[in-house]
């Protein structure tokens, strides 16, 4: 049970850590003129730490694979070898392999299958080894006094024993030193070295005093030693002039929540691995004598890693903050609470019912303050499910630049609106769209580097994917800067196709909209991304059963934007209720702009509202229900996104907290509808599906035959 809850956590963890080097490599890719060290790190401890995981299950082959990775990226690491556009493609492809053997593992194979290995084999043959030492000065420089050199950073290096067992070179790091600034001086100290009987050749014994020169911070300094630090021992002193700087940023530190460590952390004067290390031995003193604990100050202060003034500027720092706490939730723990909460949504509404039945105005008004508790408690978990969209932008970096490649074209992906909030449900589900939306305007939308300078343009394409909150909801844009779309040439497809009438005339949305009909398509030839007139229809159709839709705009020679607006979340909304015949039907409160009064007009399918003609559909026609409709009914006015539709319907029934719960398969294709819920009184209610009404109001002449 252990041994497999271990494999799992070393698996996600691979997955992620694959997720950063990729997004590291390519990052460096574009800052390929402004080399960035921590990019280098980030993709060696990557290797490194999957490597060393990898080894405690036995798994060879991922070892063996990781282990020459690591080796080249050592090379870079040190500057022998440069980081370039022609290395980062072929990491790329080692990262995808290691995902590769790391899903075969996932998927309880003892073995790496035929093809598998074969490009593996490849692989390593492209990667290598390298065997440049580097060159430069010596490393080791004869005995000297350790006092600490004005003006430098003074390192006490001790290496553990075992170092050389887990496949570290000492030297390596030293001389990875010297990318931050100059070496001035190197004691060698070798007080731990045995005689020669008793010497183990694979342990090490040496430790060094180093003196450097160099502008880096603390943190950087120790970045470099990163994969060594629980394998030795690091003192780092900073010169004296550091001390007045770290009490200058300490006391300019915002008055924030922080702890002692996280002051020290951010003014630089200590770094986390040296926080880390002061706490477990705090954590041992009070399992020996909690009376006697030391403060984790007087610790650091005693180990030498930070000057007493700079602790007691942080304690005052503290004394002005406040403490912040927070924690992870795993997502089974999360949903449990939210179908918790939707039943006691569904409970409080036939509670406060029965209370209203009763005519006890006591008990009406304690289950009136009873739905704002459940209506708070209900918001604060819906909250809790929300998450970034920027996870799922980040994906698009790598596939921009694997398609770009492959097709030719010289592509830039801008992202903004990262931090835009989605039900987490959402998120997970609008991946797929996207990827088809991104590729399709890289394939189609943007021209060759040939024809865009032709046309006058920059040889690099733009791409631009944009989330923000609006009307309730979120909007999301693929936007294109390419040739835009051929109105007339989709046009006379759709007639082609029997799509539109003849005499038809189609707003340039309507005219659009056409590329989402199955097997449409105006592409000259099939490639390998698209042009087969598939995937369009998909897109609407996920879209939708986001309860969400999808929108073209496009001018010619500009280029080409999709919209995609998507309600906030799929579990709990707030809901207004209608009744048609015996039915109550539910709709999103927030797309409700207005009621209005409806006399008998001679079934005519739209009004006039205010100057401006308003679409209409009659919910009892819409759904063929029985019965006649009464004399007087009401419109509910709805918008959604740039469209306004009226509902006819016979009566208003006000505003409900509505619990979402999924159509059974059998009503799936119901078009209309969205889900169900259930009212106080135990009635089951149809909640509508406001994209698919607002679609049918507007369907193009010659598809409406199908739209129902």
């Amino acid at each position: 049970m252990d041994l497999e809850h271990a494999l799992q956590t070393f698996l996600a963890e691979s997955r992620e850590l694959l997720e950063e080097m990729e997004s590291a490599l390519l990052a460096h890719e574009e800052a390929a003129e402004d080399v960035r060290p921590e990019l280098v790190n980030a993709i060696f401890r990557a290797a490194h730490t999957i490597k060393g995981s990898a080894g405690l299950f036995g798994l060879d082959g991922i070892v063996g694979f990781t282990h020459v990775v690591e080796s080249l990226l050592d090379e870079v690491r040190s500057g022998r070898r440069a980081l370039d556009a022609g290395l980062v493609p072929l990491l790329l492809s080692a990262r995808d392999h290691l995902g590769a053997l790391v899903d075969t593992v996932a998927a309880g194979r003892d073995d790496v299958p035929a093809d598998l290995r074969a490009r593996g084999e490849s692989l390593l043959a492209l990667l290598g080894t390298g065997t440049a030492d580097g060159g430069g000065a010596a490393l080791v420089a004869p005995p000297s006094p350790e006092t600490p050199v004005p003006g430098c950073w003074h390192l006490s290096l001790r290496f553990g024993s075992d170092v050389l067992r887990h496949g570290m070179d000492p030297m390596a790091f030293i001389r990875y030193l010297r990318t931050l600034g100059r070496i001035v001086r190197v004691v060698t100290v070798a007080e731990a070295l045995p005689v020669a009987a008793d010497m183990d050749p694979e342990s090490c014994y040496l430790g060094f005093e180093i003196a450097l020169e160099t502008a880096a911070d603390k943190a950087a300094i120790e970045s470099v030693f990163e994969f060594v630090l629980d394998d030795c021992s690091l003192r780092l002193i900073p010169p004296a002039s550091r001390i007045e700087e770290y009490v200058s940023l300490i006391l300019a530190l915002p008055e924030e929540p922080a702890l002692l460590g996280e002051i020290l952390a951010r003014c630089g004067s200590v770094t986390p691995h040296e926080i880390r290390r002061a706490l477990q031995a705090q954590t041992l003193d009070r399992q020996q004598a909690p009376a006697a604990a030391p403060r984790l100050g007087d610790i650091l202060v005693g180990r030498g890693e930070v000057p007493p003034r700079v602790v007691e500027a942080a304690l005052a720092q503290q004394r002005r903050s406040r403490e912040r706490q927070s924690i992870r939730v795993e997502a089974d723990k999360l949903d449990r609470l939210i179908d918790l909460v939707g039943e006691l949504i569904i409970v409080q509404a036939g509670a406060s019912q029965a209370a209203r039945q009763s005519g006890d105005a006591g008990l009406a008004e304690a289950h009136a303050a009873l739905e704002g508790l459940v209506q708070a408690v209900r918001d604060s978990a819906m909250q809790l499910r929300m998450v970034k969209i920027g996870a799922t932008f980040g994906r698009f970096q790598r596939v921009v630049h694997d398609v770009s490649r492959e097709i030719g074209k010289r592509i830039e992906l801008q992202v903004s609106g990262e931090d835009t909030e989605l039900d987490k449900t959402i998120v997970e589900k609008i991946a797929d769209p996207l990827t088809h939306l991104v590729r399709n305007a890289m394939d189609h939308g943007i021209e060759s580097p040939e024809r865009r300078a032709a046309a006058g343009k920059p040889a690099q394409g733009l791409l631009r994917l944009h989330a923000r909150h609006e009307a309730g909801g979120v909007l999301i844009e693929v936007a294109d800067d390419g040739g835009g779309l051929d109105r007339e040439r989709i046009l006379a497809k759709g007639r082609e196709r029997g799509l539109v009438a003849a005499e038809a005339e189609l707003s340039d949305s309507q005219v659009f909209g056409l590329i989402f009909e199955a097997g449409f398509s105006t592409a000259e030839q099939v490639t390998n991304l698209s042009g087969r007139g598939v995937g369009m229809d998909v897109v609407r159709r996920n879209i939708n059963e986001l309860r969400g839709t999808v929108e073209i705009a496009s001018q010619p020679g500009t280029g080409t934007t999709v919209r995609i607006r998507l309600p906030l979340t799929l579990a709990i909304i707030d809901g207004f209720q209608v009744r048609v015949g015996d039915g109550v039907f539910v709709l999103p409160l927030e797309l409700v702009e207005e009621c209005i009064e409806h006399c008998g007009d001679g079934g005519r399918d739209c009004v006039d509202l205010r100057g401006s003609v308003l679409p209409l559909i009659r919910l009892r026609r819409f759904f063929e229900l029985p019965g006649a409709a009464p004399a007087r009914q009401s419109i509910v006015v709805l918008r959604h996104g740039e469209a306004r539709l009226g509902l006819v319907v016979d009566s208003l029934l006000g505003e409900a907290q509505t619990v979402i719960k999924p159509l059974s398969p059998l009503f799936a294709q119901v078009r209309g509808i969205s889900g169900t819920s259930i009212r106080g009184s135990g009635e089951v209610v149809l909640i509508l599906d406001v994209p698919a009404l607002v679609q049918a109001a507007s369907v193009p002449t010659g598809a409406a035959s199908r739209a129902h």
